[in-house]
């Protein structure tokens, strides 16, 4: 009886020791190494930890910042009559385009027309006079040459006369019957007479036509001044607009009076038009340093280029803001103002930039780190982030394209620890 119970005893022992090997044995090979894919070696070395790498490629990081923005006239020029009159007729409106050069409205004058009248007859009148007395001294200058050619004739012929009456005395001298100092007097007399003549003839040639109208030129020239002035006022008496643009601020009817300097319109340029938007700190920093920047218009997804005219190093300590304007061509008006539109703040290719997932990034304080494969190892690197898109962020400096990043449980590692790549994968 006793064999019998013994049996059942020792099958139990024995399964029981089966099951106890075969958990051995499978807690054997939970633990058996990876292998490595080395020919020479069959085990991986168990100091070496398996890792998850990516590859730093440059990636667009998201979407571009947007701010809206408002267009407004590139600037406003007051329009100021010069002239003092009554308004005889507007020719254009409030709210009219006007192009440079138009004319807004025409005053009447009945004063300065008089002015110009009684300017234009002084004018005249000494332009008259003028010419009388140019033909008077052309008359008078004839006359005269006239009788300086008589004298000269009249002076040679006595000039002849003379040089007969020296050469005898000077053969009655040679017989005796002249005395020496006869003979001087005559000569002297002689000499006096040719220098008088020659006197004559070198007036002749350089006689100057006689002026008559000096002082008569002198009125003439003040008086064209004075009828320029009044013209100018005429022509003041026509208010033009300066610049093109859109006309605002004209409240004058036909009728009533107006005072020189007395402000007629508001004119507001729109070409080019001016596009103004308030940044914030970070936004700043994207706009800095850009001479242009896109913006998008309502309801279009075409993209537009505006160049920055404006970009304020300051921050408006009131709206806690930096202003930003962009200058654009408007010449079809198609901008108005009032108009809401979206400025882009970064380019498309300013979004490709490297990359790196959030949770390989390692953090100590102010600091951030990754672990970059060398060889067997890995090194810890300090790196610069920027940007964050989930479940990226931008890496400023501290990594190259193309480098190995450790991607999985990097908190876990160590400078120079050694490592085996077990895995390239995607960020």
């Amino acid at each position: 009886m006793r064999q019998k119970r013994r049996k059942p005893q020792s099958r139990t022992v024995r399964i029981a020791s089966i099951l106890t090997l075969s958990i051995g044995i499978l807690a054997g090979c939970s633990d058996t190494a990876i292998v490595n894919t080395d020919a020479n070696s069959v085990y991986t070395d168990q100091s070496q930890q398996p890792v998850r790498v990516f590859k730093v490629i440059p990636q667009k990081i998201g979407d571009s910042p947007e701010r809206v923005a408002e267009v407004q006239f590139s600037a406003q020029f007051k329009i100021m009559s010069k002239a003092t009159g009554e308004i005889e007729q507007i020719m254009k409106k409030r709210g009219d385009m006007v192009q440079e050069g138009d004319v807004i409205l025409k005053l009447k004058s009945s004063e300065t027309l008089a002015g110009r009248e009684a300017a234009a007859a002084t004018v005249q009148s000494l332009q008259d006079a003028i010419e009388k007395a140019r033909v008077r001294g052309k008359k008078e200058t004839e006359n005269q040459k006239s009788e300086l050619s008589n004298s000269i004739q009249k002076m040679e012929l006595g000039m002849t006369s003379l040089v007969r009456s020296y050469n005898k005395m000077k053969n009655d001298f040679d017989i005796g019957l002249a005395t020496k100092a006869q003979l001087y007097q005559m000569e002297t007399q002689m000499m006096n007479a040719r220098m008088d003549l020659d006197q004559m003839k070198v007036k002749l040639q350089t006689f100057d036509p006689i002026d008559m109208t000096s002082e008569m030129d002198s009125q003439l020239k003040a008086a064209k001044l004075t009828l320029q002035q009044v013209e100018q006022s005429i022509q003041n008496l026509e208010v033009k607009a300066t610049v093109s643009g859109l006309m605002t601020e004209m409240p004058f009817e036909a009728g009533m009076g107006i005072q020189a300097g007395a402000q007629i319109a508001m004119i507001q340029r729109l070409d080019p038009i001016k596009i103004k938007s308030q940044l914030s700190d970070e936004e700043m920093k994207l706009a800095s340093g850009k001479k242009e920047m896109s913006y998008l218009l309502p309801n279009n997804k075409t993209k537009y280029q505006g160049a920055i005219s404006y970009l304020s190093k300051v921050m408006d300590p009131e709206t806690k803001a930096y202003e930003i304007n962009l200058e654009v061509p408007n010449k079809d008006l198609s901008l108005k103002p009032g108009t809401k539109l979206k400025l882009q703040l970064s380019e498309e290719k300013d979004l490709i930039v490297l990359t790196v997932p959030t949770y390989s990034i390692v953090r100590e304080g102010d600091s951030a780190y990754v672990y970059v494969v060398s060889g067997d190892t890995v090194e810890k690197r300090n790196i610069q982030l920027g940007r964050l898109n989930e479940p990226k962020q931008e890496v400023l400096s501290g990594l190259k394209e193309g480098e190995m990043v450790v991607k999985s449980n990097p908190s876990a590692l160590t400078d120079k620890a050694k490592v085996q790549v077990a895995a390239v994968e995607e960020q």
